[in-house]
């Protein structure tokens, strides 16, 4: 049964060193041979093929800039796997987050206090309902119109201020809420028209 376990991974310490200093071919060594555990990981937070390579896209960016502080205390793995978890929580807190904002509109109920977790188990359908679902309402955005699209998403995916928006925009502040009330309110009628 011993087969059953993964053989850990060892990062070679003359190449881990290398990359340390900048050596890109030497981090691209180190990349290559923890990709795979990383996004294995990360997908199995986020349950979502296309969104664990994005994360893992930015979990590598972050060991790029902050391998020179890696002190070598531990495993690397020991190191690494912590900023791979976080970054597919925090993506997670964002996606309900998102949810959050609208799922008491859909409803029409303002008592609702969260969104449903995201599917976290294996069931086919559940997945398959949760794709549906996900490109349902990529659609339903993508139907808003332009000006509107932005305001929301400069305000829910970047996260920025209304004053921010009204910079990014060129628009007056009130104008920003404005806006930001109406797409809310289109896209829940769109997502109640929408089942």
């Amino acid at each position: 049964m011993a087969d059953s376990f993964p053989t850990p991974i060892v990062t070679d310490p003359a190449t881990l060193r290398r990359a340390q200093a900048g050596d890109e071919a030497a981090f691209g060594v180190i990349m290559r041979t923890h990709y795979e555990q990383v996004f294995r990981l990360v997908q199995a937070i986020v349950r979502n093929e296309h969104d664990a390579r994005d994360i893992c896209q930015e979990v590598w960016l972050t060991i790029w800039k902050q391998l020179p502080k890696f002190r070598g205390d531990a495993k690397f793995t020991t190191w690494l796997h912590p900023i791979a978890v976080r970054r597919a929580i925090d993506h997670l807190r964002k996606r309900q987050r998102w949810y959050n904002r609208f799922l008491p509109f859909s409803i029409g109920d303002d008592t609702i206090e969260s969104a449903p977790e995201p599917v976290t188990t294996d069931d086919a359908r559940q997945q398959a309902e949760g794709t549906e679902r996900s490109a349902q309402l990529k659609q339903i955005l993508d139907s808003l119109p332009p000006k509107l699209r932005a305001v929301l998403a400069l305000r829910e995916i970047e996260g920025l201020s209304y004053e921010e928006i009204a910079k990014v925009t060129a628009v007056p502040t009130g104008t920003v809420m404005s806006r930001l009330y109406h797409a809310r309110r289109l896209l829940a009628q769109k997502l109640k028209d929408h089942p």
